[in-house]
């Protein structure tokens, strides 16, 4: 039987590693994700919120500016920050919700479309080289688990 680490991650103790905190390690993976990414989509003319606000719109449109804020996991004020500058771009486009006209949605413009699709297919290989050695089920496992991570932050 392996060792118990969840002690060992527990900041408040004395026996704490920063190896066994999954929020470092978390951190980590996710700030390197970013470096290589940025790289690449500096390229296509967009940034990462960008590319995030893309790909959530690429899912399902039109959506509330809230509701992919939320998504996003990028506080209101910022997400309107975000979408100023995807409009001047001519990545998206806002349009008042017919079912609820105090709501403010936003879809994909072609350009938009067309920024996605180059932004998919130049990140594909990191993401095909990040799950390299990765069974199937570890990889629905790992999903399971940073799924309940978040949902123990709610």
């Amino acid at each position: 039987m392996s060792e118990d680490l969840r002690p060992f991650g527990d900041p408040g103790s004395d026996d704490f590693r920063v190896d066994a905190y999954p929020f470092y390690l978390l951190n980590r993976a996710s700030s390197r994700y970013n470096i290589v990414i940025e790289g690449l989509l500096r390229p296509i003319g967009i940034d990462i919120p960008a590319w995030r606000v893309l790909m959530i719109l690429g899912e399902e449109e039109p959506l509330p500016i809230g509701q992919v804020a939320k998504s996003a996991v990028i506080n209101l004020s910022t997400m309107m920050r975000i979408v100023e500058r995807m409009q001047k771009a001519g990545l998206v486009e806002t349009r008042v919700s017919a079912a609820d006209r105090r709501v403010t949605e936003l879809l994909l413009t072609d350009l938009g479309r067309e920024k996605l699709s180059e932004a998919r297919k130049a990140t594909a290989p990191i993401y095909r080289k990040l799950i390299r050695g990765i069974s199937a089920a570890d990889f629905r496992k790992m999903l399971k688990l940073l799924d309940k991570l978040h949902e123990n932050l709610e």
